[in-house]
């Protein structure tokens, strides 16, 4: 009689773990087949587009401003779009079209540094959870569900305003609130990764939790870590958005487009372009990330485009 572990012959498992590492054809056949799909998403090519351009003005803007984005010229105050001022001055006469362009550095930074917090945090605790199972994932998942049951935005107004408001702070708050629906997402796609059969080889052969999660669980979960991580790039743009509407932002005069929305909603019968072309701009990259995010999930799910 052979020897079994677990139900499953060892000679069977040497040869499940010996052919598992794809081979390097199928593997550059399958980036390659990646990249085409990605090329003929109209999503992700449109969204990422915007995303570049957005970067490429933020890194730099001290050369594409035209002015000082907090330089004040009281003879130009609510002046409207000109030559001078292409996008129109602000109740203070500060460009706009200036404000709008360094805004953008504080809009993304604050949006892809807070996802990476969320993502980190998420990852960790959905791993965690998914695979250890028994009062492991019942204590980490009751503390997910402790945090899903407080109202995050009047949370962040609250300990903003007892805190104050800086960007290293909203970032760090912002990412920790928004870890919940991370967690909860990995938990379920690595309960769904456990039962597969080069998860119990690894098991059977030997290898310690710590090396599965790290080796074979992690790697499997990247597509959907990245569309997670997309998607929320967005939401934390407009979480940060509605903190600095209540005057609870990044403290002036440092230039944002939710600050510059908040500024000219006072004038808006006189000086529309005060808040509207902030507005479009945070409109406008809060769409492009939703673009790649729902672009990345058809080309990581073929099935879901046939099925949309």
């Amino acid at each position: 009689m052979p020897s079994s572990t677990r139900g499953f012959d060892l000679a069977d498992v040497a040869a499940t773990v010996a052919v598992a590492p794809p081979s390097v054809e199928r593997s550059r056949a399958h980036r390659r087949g990646l990249v085409l799909r990605l090329a003929a998403n109209e999503r992700v090519v449109v969204g990422c587009a915007v995303l570049v351009a957005t970067l490429f003005v933020a890194v730099f803007a001290a050369q594409l401003a035209p002015y000082d984005p907090n330089a004040q010229i009281l003879t130009a105050r609510l002046g409207p779009p000109n030559s001078a001022h292409l996008l129109g001055s602000d109740q203070l006469g500060r460009d706009v079209l200036s404000r709008v362009i360094w805004g953008s550095r504080v809009s993304l930074g604050v949006g892809f540094s807070s996802v990476v917090i969320t993502i980190v945090i998420g990852t960790a605790i959905g791993i965690a959870a998914g695979y250890g199972g028994g009062w492991i994932d019942g204590a980490l998942m009751r503390l997910v569900d402790i945090f899903i049951s407080i109202p995050v935005f009047m949370l962040l107004l609250t300990i903003v305003a007892i805190y104050g408001s800086n960007v290293p702070l909203l970032i760090t708050f912002i990412g920790i609130s928004a870890f919940p629906g991370a967690a909860r997402i990995v938990r379920a796609e690595v309960l769904s990764l456990k039962p597969r059969e080069f998860i119990t080889a690894s098991q059977v052969i030997g290898s310690s939790p710590w090396r599965i999660m790290r080796r074979h669980i992690l790697p499997n979960l990247v597509p959907i870590i990245i569309v997670s991580a997309t998607l929320r790039v967005g939401a934390a743009i407009l979480t940060e958005a509605g903190l600095s509407y209540f005057g609870l932002g990044v403290p002036p005069p440092a230039p944002t487009w939710d600050g510059m929305v908040a500024d000219g909603r006072t004038s808006l019968d006189v000086a529309w372009w005060v808040s509207t072309f902030p507005g479009i701009a945070l409109l406008v990259v809060v769409i492009a990330t939703n673009l790649v995010g729902d672009g990345l999930r058809d080309v990581f799910d073929p099935r879901r485009a046939h099925l949309a």
